[in-house]
């Protein structure tokens, strides 16, 4: 939907008249129901000016169609500036244009796409301008059926009108010439220079023809997307369904595609612990549904497996539509009935109510992805929640579903492919941790190399030699020591220090943490990891698990000041404080249960409570006699014991 429209003589009598802004606004008052802040009215005064003087030009010719907030179907994207008409060929062209207001830039080493600027009242990592007008070219190119079919010729460019350019400069570094050469960026002082890319592409005008076309085309994926996302998918072996997984895809499959038949929503909720092939079922669906046609997107809270399964789907590829395939959850609070034709949740558990950097945004996470789509599949795990703002559940899908209309089918994934008795060693796992009583008291027999270090020396030593066989082991922590913001672009800074043992959190910088070169040298956590997969994993366990009086005891008061995942739990304790506990205690037995179920092959622990790390010892070969288990009462007395809390104890 566009959301202003005129040819090149309406918009510049709107910017002579003041009223641009006006017109923006109260159209998209209109068209979207929405209400539109100070500071984006402002920004449209201030850029709209600027492009006036770009389109002061006679050879830009009075009837080219110029469209302003273009909002890309299936998603909540929205064009700034578009203009449209006839090359000297004759062909249908547009040329996009990503207007920015930033003053200063700086680069994200090893980052092809991220920039850092102020914007937000804080600096923050955004992606390059470039980068992003590339993006929505490619987006509305991958799934507009008349940009396909009448051969429509997308051009992308950035205008940051404010930044003075020096020479050399961070935008036009190396690491961002993907990006740059395909939308060029053009700075203060360069406005000829726009002019010059526009008039190369808009020598005829079309009377907003081509806009039209734009505006009215179908919703559909292109051969050329359908075609790369099958060849990246075809002999990766990380993506081979077995058994069971074929079974689910497939019923999946079927339903997703009656929802185009009849017409009818569907919601669809997979219920499978860790390892059952959840994420490799959610992958083959992305492929093979947009093969069918299909608009599909692959939906997650957490942007480390979105960033991990788009990069082994481009493989070595920088620059790939593929990207435009992985969504946040948080994308959807304006998405229109049906818009996407099946979305797939994975890690649903992970599902938060608000979406935005504040938390402000939207009404429910889950209730938007089923009003978005068709067909709405969540891969789902309960026992993977792992903060106070996880929502997501098999019974608040159904309720949801139920309100927007949707048809439920529920399915669950039993079998593990991840090694030799994995199901026994989530059952000792969850007996070990009191998360729920099993028959499991030890690992003998069992086909899983878990070992409890003496020290986190032994634990880094032995990663980093399982990792040297093929990249695929990694150092996790519980969230027990702060995550600074300074000092965050140093390996060498330590934020983790235990005695003479230090390490950093993982950096953030470049590939993903699960697959990125130099990882193996820092800590991920929860948020990096969940959803992932390694051979081996060795996880330091912190002063928030320990043992004491025969049970497994949580603590979240050792949990650290940065820790944005049990926000809130201290205001709950003080108005209900076995409530609190039942929560805290879920949300670190989970987290420590998720990232001791990341290894494949084997686990390797080292815990910062002595006591705890004899348990779990004695625990491996042979059964113990254990006080039984009395749930409430126990994390409560545990809570209350100033031996468990000591001078930290919430007040």
């Amino acid at each position: 939907m566009i959301v202003y429209d005129g040819l090149k003589t309406d918009f510049m009598q709107s910017v002579e008249n003041d009223t641009i802004a006006k017109e923006i606004e109260a159209n998209i008052r209109s068209k979207m129901g929405l209400h539109v802040s100070r500071n984006e009215f402002n920004a449209w005064n201030n850029s709209l000016q600027y492009m006036y003087k770009v389109l002061n030009d006679a050879l830009i010719p009075t009837n080219a169609g110029i469209a302003i907030e273009y909002n890309i179907p299936q998603t909540a994207k929205r064009v700034d500036f578009m203009v449209s008409g006839y090359n000297e060929d004759h062909n249908p062209g547009m040329v996009i244009i990503e207007l920015k207001q930033w003053s200063e830039l700086k680069k994200v080493e090893a980052s092809d796409a991220l920039v850092e600027t102020f914007t937000g009242g804080a600096m923050r990592r955004v992606v390059h301008p470039s980068y992003q007008a590339w993006s929505y070219a490619q987006l509305i190119a991958d799934y507009n059926a008349n940009v396909q079919d009448k051969n429509i010729n997308l051009k992308p460019c950035a205008f940051l009108h404010n930044y003075f350019r020096n020479e050399p400069d961070p935008l036009d570094d190396p690491q961002y010439e993907d990006y740059t050469t395909e939308a060029p960026a053009f700075t203060m002082g360069q406005v000829s220079d726009l002019r010059a890319f526009i008039k190369a592409f808009v020598k005829y005008g079309d009377n907003k023809e081509i806009l039209y076309e734009v505006d009215h085309g179908k919703i559909r994926p292109s051969k050329s997307l359908q075609d790369a996302i099958a060849s990246m998918l075809k002999g990766n072996r990380e993506f081979i369904m077995i058994d069971e997984q074929k079974i689910v895809h497939d019923e999946i499959l079927k339903q997703a595609k009656a929802c185009q038949r009849d017409h009818k929503k569907r919601t669809i909720i997979c219920q499978g612990g860790p390892g059952t092939g959840k994420s490799v079922i959610a992958i083959n669906l992305l492929s093979t549904l947009t093969r069918n046609n299909q608009v599909v997107q692959y939906v997650s809270k957490n942007s480390a497996p979105r960033q991990v399964y788009s990069a082994k789907l481009k493989g070595e590829l920088k620059k790939s539509s593929v990207d435009n395939m992985f969504k946040g959850s948080g994308s959807y609070t304006e998405t229109p009935m049906n818009m996407i034709h099946t979305v797939l949740v994975d890690e649903a558990h992970r599902l938060a109510a608000k979406s935005g950097m504040f938390h402000n945004k939207g009404e429910n996470q889950i209730k938007e992805l089923i009003h978005a789509a068709a067909c709405s599949v969540f891969f789902i795990d309960e026992s993977q929640r792992v903060t106070m703002d996880d929502i997501g559940s098999v019974a608040a899908i159904e309720r949801f579903a139920e309100m927007e209309h949707s048809e439920v089918t529920k399915m669950e994934l039993v079998s593990q492919f991840r090694c030799n008795g994995s199901n026994g060693y989530l059952a000792w796992l969850d007996n070990l941790l009191e998360i729920r009583n099993t028959a499991n008291y030890d690992l003998e027999g069992i086909d899983y190399d878990f070992v409890v270090c003496a020290s986190p020396q032994e634990l880094r030593e032995r990663i980093l030699k399982k990792n040297k066989i093929a990249n695929k082991a990694r150092i996790l922590a519980g969230y027990c020591w702060n995550w600074p913001k300074e000092g965050r672009n140093n390996t060498n800074y330590h934020d983790i220090c235990i005695g003479d043992f230090g390490i950093s959190w993982n950096l953030s910088e470049g590939k993903a943490f699960a697959i990125s070169d130099t990882s193996v040298n820092e800590a991920g956590c929860i948020h990096t990891t969940q959803g992932l997969e390694f051979d081996y994993v060795g996880v330091i366990i912190g002063d928030d698990l320990r043992y004491e009086n025969g049970h497994v005891v949580t603590d979240f008061t050792k949990r650290a000041s940065t820790d944005q995942s049990i926000k809130g739990l201290k205001s709950l304790y003080k108005v209900n404080k076995v409530e609190a506990l039942k929560r805290a205690e879920e949300i670190i037995k989970n987290t420590y249960r998720t990232l001791m179920t990341r290894g494949m092959k084997g686990c390797y622990i080292y815990c910062t409570d002595k006591a705890l790390s004899d348990y779990i010892q004695r625990r491996l070969h042979h059964k113990v006699i254990q006080y039984p288990m009395v749930g409430e009462s126990k994390d409560l007395l545990a809570a209350e014991s100033r031996a468990t809390y000591g001078k930290n104890a919430p007040k």
